[in-house]
């Protein structure tokens, strides 16, 4: 069974398969002007985030450590 889509940019159809390039979207074209909509912020997820903590200096501080031990680009040299 094949399964079809419609591009979330124009509607046209589009099967959902390896040899469809852009799916969802129909074209490159689809694809772009998705892209640019969400780039313009005509797009954006609306809904609040769900059960958002608020960040204590403890977090912070173990998410900046976390982060410069996989990130040693960012640690100047000694």
């Amino acid at each position: 069974m094949t399964l079809k889509v419609s591009c979330p940019n124009c509607a046209k159809s589009v099967v959902w398969q390896a040899s469809s390039e852009f799916r969802p979207f129909c074209s490159k074209r689809c694809q772009l002007i998705d892209l640019g909509e969400w780039a313009d912020e005509s797009h954006k997820i609306s809904q609040p985030l769900q059960g958002a903590t608020p960040l204590t200096e403890e977090m912070l501080d173990a998410m900046e450590d976390e982060f410069l031990l996989n990130n040693s680009f960012f640690v100047e040299p000694e």
